[in-house]
C-alpha cells in the first residue's frame, strides 16, 4: 500500500510539474506581446538587453519542456 501511494505521489508531482512548465511557456509568450517590439536599429542598450533576456528566457523555457 505504501509504495502505492509513493507511485501516486510521483505522477501527481510530474503532472505538477508538466503543468508548471507549460505555465511558464505561456507566460512568456504573453509577456512578449505585451512588451512593444524592438526597432531594427537597435541604438538603446537597454532594448539589446531586453531582446537578449527574451530570448534566453525563451530559450530555458522550451527545454524544460
Amino acid at each position: 500500500m505504501e509504495s502505492n501511494l509513493l507511485i501516486g505521489t510521483a505522477a501527481v508531482r510530474e503532472d505538477f510539474s508538466e503543468y508548471v512548465a507549460h505555465l511558464q511557456l505561456h507566460m512568456a509568450l504573453q509577456a512578449r506581446n505585451l512588451v512593444p517590439p524592438l526597432k531594427q536599429t537597435l541604438e538603446d542598450s537597454r532594448e539589446q538587453l531586453l531582446h537578449q533576456t527574451q530570448a534566453n528566457f525563451e530559450k530555458l523555457v522550451s527545454r524544460h519542456y
